[in-house]
């Protein structure tokens, strides 16, 4: 188990001014959709950064790269990208990882 290697994405969202109550709600829904119909979603976190009001980063954990492309096809993640379009002040930030094995 301690060498299992889990995709790990954290996405970054710039949200104009006052929308960031709605931008929340469409993204916990993705988190809560997500971890109760995906087995191979492990963990969705929907963070605000301390000192920054319009920023929200999503830090969501799979079993693979696999269960991450099959999050991006189930019915829930739709609404989420496009309700969460109009709210954005530019492009999102997505960046991936692997969790790195420690050396024997």
């Amino acid at each position: 188990m301690a060498n299992t290697t889990y995709f790990v994405v954290i996405a970054e969202f710039q949200i104009k001014p006052g929308q960031v109550p709605t931008f929340l709600a469409l993204a916990h829904n993705d988190a809560s959709e997500s971890l109760t119909n995906e087995e191979g979603c492990l963990a969705f976190d929907v963070l605000t950064p301390e000192g920054s009001e319009e920023l929200v980063v999503l830090h969501e954990v799979y079993r693979d790269r696999a269960a991450y492309e099959h999050h991006q096809q189930m019915p829930h993640y739709a609404p989420f990208k496009e309700g969460s379009a109009p709210l954005l002040n530019g492009q999102p930030s997505v960046r991936f990882f692997y969790t790195a094995v420690r050396p024997e």
